[in-house]
């Protein structure tokens, strides 16, 4: 399998696949592929578990309750998978020793032996990430995958013991196995008046954090006063 990422602000993620070869990915994610690739969907394509509950708990996480999966059939494929907003999309070798913890709409795709599950849901109260409270998706297992981050990717190595204080919805990915809380923003006035939020996810090392210069929530409340209003 030879990956290529092509573009900048939106880019597209071409995968050229030799005979036999398979990708899994959610309903719905494709952009387009070649003649000899074969699709299959369902609730556990692409060597995923848990049947019905696991495909639930995708679908908690962000993901589709179906997958689909697609093989190159006959000789050599190509299929391409686009990003849903500007950013940039990551590689990742998932082993049994290195997996990983992305937002919940960061999953692009992977190979059979990468398991997709939900890593982390609290809710966080009517009104706040639009009542769906706060979810994470977790890859583990053995393979390739591709994630999208939105906006500019920054990078940073936590040191033991070394807290991080990000805003919710720019936590684009972080290692498994470093310590991951919800908190409240100290104090009244910062709470209120400070214009970020009630609350604030922290990271605390050791491992790699991937935050994400665009937020969702931040990118939807630009563009509310633009919307069509009901009635106007």
């Amino acid at each position: 399998m030879e990956p290529k990422i092509v573009g900048t602000t939106l880019p597209v993620l071409e995968l050229n696949m030799q005979p036999n070869e398979t990708v899994f990915a959610e309903a719905g994610q494709l952009s387009w592929l070649s003649m000899a690739m074969q699709m299959k969907t369902g609730l556990q394509v692409g060597g995923q578990q848990g049947g019905f509950m696991g495909a639930l708990g995708r679908a908690l996480a962000g993901g589709t309750l179906f997958m689909t999966e697609y093989t190159a059939v006959g000789g050599p494929g190509l299929i391409a998978f686009s990003s849903k907003l500007p950013g940039q999309i990551l590689p990742l070798e998932i082993t049994p020793n290195t997996g990983y913890m992305v937002h919940r709409h960061g999953f692009m795709c992977a190979t059979p032996g990468v398991q997709f599950s939900i890593g982390f849901q609290q809710r966080l109260g009517a009104g706040v990430f639009g009542g769906t409270g706060f979810t994470m998706q977790k890859l583990r297992g053995q393979g390739q995958a591709w994630v999208e981050l939105h906006g500019e990717v920054v990078i940073y190595d936590l040191q033991p013991g070394n807290t991080l204080r990000v805003h919710p919805g720019q936590v684009g990915m972080f290692q498994e196995g470093m310590q991951f809380n919800i908190v409240t923003v100290p104090g009244i006035q910062n709470m209120f008046f400070g214009g970020s939020g009630l609350f604030l996810a922290a990271l605390t090392g050791p491992g790699r954090v991937w935050l994400q210069s665009m937020a969702i929530q931040h990118l939807a409340h630009a563009i509310q006063e633009y919307l069509p209003k009901p009635g106007g």
